[in-house]
């Protein structure tokens, strides 16, 4: 059927780029670049990933591309994009990274690859597809099948790409400190982190924080006998698996006081009422985490300590000797209504309560703070009216993601109102081998971002005038 107005021809446009082969081309080449940030030995080609892929793109869809270096130490380079179009239209930021985790070649499946795109059993298979090149390339393409249609976008629109995401975003906050000029907008709407159901848009405007540390005993150099020594020396491991089971009870509710939240309110309460998490991935404990909340309410309204790894002794090998060492690497996801700055000096007061000043906190460098819009904020309305308008359903609405992003430098540096349009699912396997995006995803991705940037330069969001700022 031919579409009878511009924004169906648009529309049609963009979810045509699968069914051609456009869509794999385009996301085949930017899964080429082994962009893994976390080794050092690929630094040119975070480089070569914004001058070769992305700034060609960019130049041809009108935008004005400048290079950036790091303003930290080890940091990627970034990239900044900006295509002006008239005085009085609002203004949109645009995010996205290109740099990916490490490939793990030798865990992927059988025929696959990483740094190779495989299409099969109805999905785009490869790193980066999901987390975050298959992303804000969808953007990408949304932004030209409107220009393409329409002439222009009808917004005026800037784009920031880093290459340190992965790496904790090293550099980010200051650049956006120091660039708050180039970067000024009136909201943030970019995409990364997953929907809630594949089938389904999620919007999310914030996310949780994280705070990674180590937990160490460090006792002595070397092992000895457990016959001849048992009873007589200290066991690491047994200090440190003490401290551990001391932050949570055995259904992992936390107990130290500063690290439970104060911000879960009626409102939010309401906003996380009846979201779907079941079906997708696997099935939820239902006796763990804070016994008085929803799955919905313990993932995005509260906090959650986990241990990622630990380790005494050779566990490949053990022998019996009992240690002098022991390690366990942790993590404490957390929203707002959390004091940040006060979640180490709360962990070691506790451990020293519990009698173990022996265990060494450590902390990782960086910390992403939690941040989150209010569902109802004017911006937020229009995006969700804008998505309806285009799926026929209103989308999952989601005061903050359950993960981590760098939101702190667009919601707190910049001042913007920030709204994340995921478009990956919770089993993408982002993070891991065998990483990938369901084609049908994308296909719908591809629909709703048109129509989302339709709707802005068309100044139909909502009602929304064209110059209309969000307050």
């Amino acid at each position: 059927m031919i579409p009878t107005d511009p924004r169906s021809a648009a529309l049609d446009l963009a979810g045509g780029m699968v069914a051609s082969g456009r869509f794999r081309g385009d996301l085949a080449d930017l899964v080429a670049h082994r962009t893994e940030s976390q080794n050092p030995t690929q630094a040119i080609e975070l480089m070569r990933y914004l001058t070769e892929a992305l700034v060609p793109r960019l130049e041809a869809m009108g935008f004005t591309c400048r290079m950036h270096a790091n303003p930290e130490p080890g940091g990627g380079p970034l990239l900044t994009a900006t295509r002006f179009e008239a005085e009085g239209l609002p203004t949109v930021l645009g995010y996205g990274h290109g740099d990916v985790i490490h490939g793990q070649d030798d865990q992927w499946r059988d025929g696959l690859t990483p740094f190779q795109l495989t299409e099969d059993q109805g999905r785009y298979w490869g790193r980066g597809v999901a987390d975050n090149k298959g992303q804000h390339l969808i953007n990408l393409l949304a932004m030209e099948a409107v220009i393409a249609t329409r002439g222009s976008l009808g917004f005026n629109a800037k784009l920031l790409f880093e290459m340190s995401e992965e790496t904790g975003s090293r550099g980010l906050y200051a650049f956006c400190q120091a660039n708050r000029d180039l970067l000024a907008a009136d909201v943030l709407i970019a995409s990364d982190g997953p929907r809630l159901q594949p089938e389904k848009p999620t919007l999310f405007m914030g996310s949780r924080g994280a705070l990674n540390f180590d937990l160490v005993v460090d006792l002595r150099k070397g092992a000895h006998h457990s016959g001849n020594w048992g009873g007589l020396l200290a066991d690491p491991a047994i200090l440190l698996v003490q401290a551990i089971a001391s932050i949570t009870d055995a259904r992992g509710q936390i107990r130290i006081p500063e690290w439970r939240p104060t911000s879960l309110t009626p409102e939010v309460r309401a906003a996380l009422a009846g979201l779907p998490l079941e079906g997708e991935g696997p099935a939820i404990d239902p006796d763990w985490g804070e016994a008085s909340l929803t799955p919905a309410e313990r993932a995005f309204g509260w906090n959650s300590f986990a241990v990622l790894a630990m380790k005494s002794g050779v566990p490949e090998a053990p022998v019996n000797a009992i240690s002098g060492h022991a390690r366990a690497t942790c993590q404490l996801r957390f929203v707002v209504g959390t004091d940040s700055g006060a979640l180490i000096p709360a962990l070691r007061r506790h451990l020293d309560a519990q009698g173990l000043q022996a265990v060494q906190i450590v902390m990782d460098e960086g910390i992403f703070p939690a941040t989150r819009l209010a569902p109802d904020h004017p911006w937020v309305r229009r995006v969700a009216a804008s998505v309806q308008r285009t799926t026929g359903a209103a989308p999952h609405i989601l005061p903050n993601l359950a993960g981590s992003l760098p939101n702190d430098c667009f919601s707190d540096v910049l001042g913007l109102p920030t709204i994340w349009v995921p478009h990956s699912w919770r089993g993408c396997c982002q993070h891991a081998p065998d990483e990938h995006m369901p084609i049908a995803l994308a296909q719908s991705a591809l629909r709703v971002m048109t129509g989302l940037y339709w709707d802005i330069g068309s100044g139909k969001v909502s009602g929304m005038a064209k110059g209309e700022t969000a307050q």
